[in-house]
């Protein structure tokens, strides 16, 4: 024989994962004394995705019902008298306070979740109270935005000074391009 005729094997393929598993091979190693673990593993073989926990008791124990609060109905009352006093409609009111009309649907039907935000902004365009002990209480002026009339005296002198102004700006006093005195 040549050496083109004869073939040396150097090793053989060692078996696959799969074919180690299967219950022949188990036997077949045991008898050979082989030392075998197996192991079951949880849920193999199955398609349990769901399977019932230990908590699921414990959950259908539980009858706390958990859920968000709620606008109450009497704000939401005060909030369609006060818009429909103010003759705004729901768009309109939504407009002012830079929300979605559905937003004042829901407050108005007791649906909304409360937003100290948005009930603010209601308060300020519909003059009245929705937070508080005072609900459907006008919203009062603040105490430091208070300001003195002013006399008809004063008013003229003022008048004048303002025609005068304009007066000079017009006649040529102050160069509008430059900013400075011609």
């Amino acid at each position: 024989m040549s050496d083109w005729d004869s073939v040396t094997v150097l090793r053989k393929k060692a078996p696959k994962s799969s074919t180690l598993k299967t219950e022949s091979a188990v036997n077949q190693a045991r008898r050979q004394g082989v030392a075998v673990d197996t192991q079951q593993k949880y849920g193999a073989g199955t398609n349990k995705q769901h399977v019932t926990t230990k908590n699921t008791a414990k959950l259908d124990r539980e009858t706390e019902e958990l859920r968000h609060d709620k606008i109450p109905l009497d704000v939401g009352k005060l909030i369609q008298q006060g818009r429909q006093g103010k003759g705004l409609s729901q768009k309109d009111l939504a407009t002012k306070i830079c929300e979605k009309q559905q937003v004042v649907t829901d407050y108005e039907a007791g649906r909304g979740i409360p937003n100290n935000l948005i009930l603010g902004k209601m308060e300020r365009v519909l003059g009245i109270k929705l937070r508080g002990k005072e609900r459907g209480q006008p919203i009062a002026p603040p105490a430091n935005s208070t300001t003195k009339p002013t006399s008809a005296p004063q008013q003229q002198q003022q008048q004048h000074r303002h025609r005068e102004q304009h007066h000079q700006q017009e006649s040529g006093g102050w160069s509008t391009v430059s900013g400075r005195r011609k």
